[in-house]
C-alpha cells in the first residue's frame, strides 16, 4: 500500500486531503503538525498515524513513497524543494507558489531530480466540471463563445485566518486561493490563456477577497472568472454560452446560500441544465469525483514513468501563476495584459 506523509492538519489536511487520501487506498503513515490540538485530532482521527513536528522530521521517517503538502500557500514552493531535494514524490496544494517564476523552478528541480510532482487541482475532478466538460466537447453547445463561473460568498464579517490576512507575496488572498482553481477549470475547458483583464479589491480583510478577471483564451473564447466574499446575492457557479445553447450549473455543493431554487437540481442524478430558449434539458450527474485525482496518483506512482502519469501536470500551475501575476499587473494599471508563462511556449 502506498505510504503518505501528509504535511499539516489543518482546514486543508484534515478535512479534505487526509479523507481523500483514504478513500484512494493510500495510507497516511505520517502526520507533521506543530500544533496540540491537531495532534490529538491525528490521533483521533488516524490512530495508526505517526505525529512529528515538521517538515524535516516528516522527510525523515523511514518508508514514505509520498508527501503532501497541506500547508499555507506562501511555504508551498520551499517546501515542494525540501521534498524533492529529499528525493520522495510530492503531492502540493494550490498554488505550486506565489508567483509563476517560483513555480517554474520547482516544476524544473523535479525534472533535474527525476522526482514525480502533482498540484491538487482538486476541483478539476468534481462531477459538476466533468459534466460541464463533457457538455461542451459534446458539442451540445455548438460554438462556444462565453464562459462564465462565479465563485461568491457573503462573509460581511471576514473570517481571521492566515488566507485572510496574509499578504500576496506571502500566500494570502482570493486571488491564490480561489483563481487558482476557477483558472484551471476555464484552461481545461478552453485552453490556455493569452490576455487578461482585472479588478481586484480588499474590502472586508487585509488581503484581497473580491476579484474579477476577464480572460481571453488562445481559442477564442472568453472566460470572465469573478470570486468575492461580499455577495449578499451569489450568482449562478457556471454559465457557458454557445451558438447553440447555454449550460448552467447554479452550485457546486450546498452551502445554504441558493438564492435560485428553480435553477436546483431535480434529482441526485443531475448535473445542471442545458438550455435553448425557454426549454431545458437536465445534464446527467457523471461518475466522478475529488477521490479521483488520488486514485490516479496512487497508479502514476506505480508505473513505470509516475511524472507523466501523474493527474495534472504540474506545468498547468505554472501558467495558472502566469494569469494572476498578469492579473495583479492588470488590477493595479487598469490595463489588458499579456499572459507570458515562463518555460512555455505559452505567451
Amino acid at each position: 500500500m502506498t505510504a503518505v506523509g501528509l504535511a499539516g492538519f489543518g482546514s486543508a489536511g484534515r478535512g479534505i486531503h487526509a479523507p481523500l487520501l483514504q478513500q484512494s487506498g493510500m495510507a497516511i503513515a505520517a502526520v507533521a503538525t506543530a500544533d496540540p490540538h491537531r495532534m490529538k485530532q491525528v490521533h483521533q482521527d488516524l490512530p495508526g498515524a505517526a505525529v512529528v513536528a515538521d517538515l524535516d522530521a516528516l522527510l525523515g521517517v523511514a518508508g514514505l513513497d509520498l508527501i503532501v503538502l497541506a500547508t499555507p500557500s506562501g511555504l508551498h514552493a520551499g517546501q515542494a524543494r525540501q521534498c524533492i531535494d529529499a528525493g520522495i514524490a510530492v503531492v502540493v496544494d494550490k498554488p505550486l507558489a506565489t508567483d509563476a517564476t517560483q513555480a517554474l523552478g520547482v516544476v524544473d528541480a523535479a525534472l533535474a531530480a527525476g522526482v514525480a510532482l502533482a498540484v491538487f487541482q482538486n476541483r478539476r475532478f468534481d462531477a459538476e466540471h466533468v459534466a460541464a466538460r463533457e457538455t461542451v466537447r459534446s458539442g451540445r453547445l455548438g460554438e462556444v463563445f462565453r464562459h462564465e463561473f462565479r465563485w461568491e460568498r457573503w462573509r460581511p464579517t471576514s473570517k481571521n485566518r492566515w488566507r485572510e490576512n496574509a499578504s500576496a507575496a506571502d500566500g494570502g488572498g482570493i486571488l491564490l486561493d480561489l483563481h487558482s482553481h476557477m483558472i484551471d477549470a476555464a484552461v481545461d475547458l478552453f485552453g490556455p490563456i493569452e490576455t487578461v483583464y482585472a479588478e481586484v479589491a480588499a474590502r472586508t480583510t487585509p488581503a484581497e477577497d473580491d476579484a474579477f478577471l476577464a480572460c481571453r483564451h488562445t481559442s477564442g473564447v472568453v472566460s470572465h472568472l469573478g470570486a468575492t466574499s461580499v455577495s449578499a446575492a451569489p450568482g449562478p457557479r457556471v454559465r457557458i454560452l454557445g451558438r447553440a445553447g447555454a449550460f448552467l450549473l447554479n452550485q457546486f455543493e450546498d452551502d445554504g446560500a441558493d438564492i435560485y431554487p428553480d435553477l436546483g437540481h431535480a434529482d441526485a442524478g443531475q448535473c445542471g441544465w442545458v438550455y435553448a430558449g425557454e426549454q431545458r434539458t437536465p445534464v446527467t450527474r457523471p461518475s466522478a469525483g475529488q477521490v479521483d485525482f488520488y486514485r490516479l496518483v496512487r497508479q502514476a506512482l506505480a508505473s513505470p514513468d509516475p511524472q507523466a502519469a501523474m493527474p495534472v501536470d504540474p506545468q498547468d500551475a505554472v501558467h495558472t501563476l502566469a494569469v494572476i501575476d498578469a492579473a495583479r499587473v492588470s488590477a493595479s494599471h487598469g490595463t489588458v495584459e499579456q499572459v507570458r508563462t515562463p518555460g512555455s511556449a505559452v505567451s
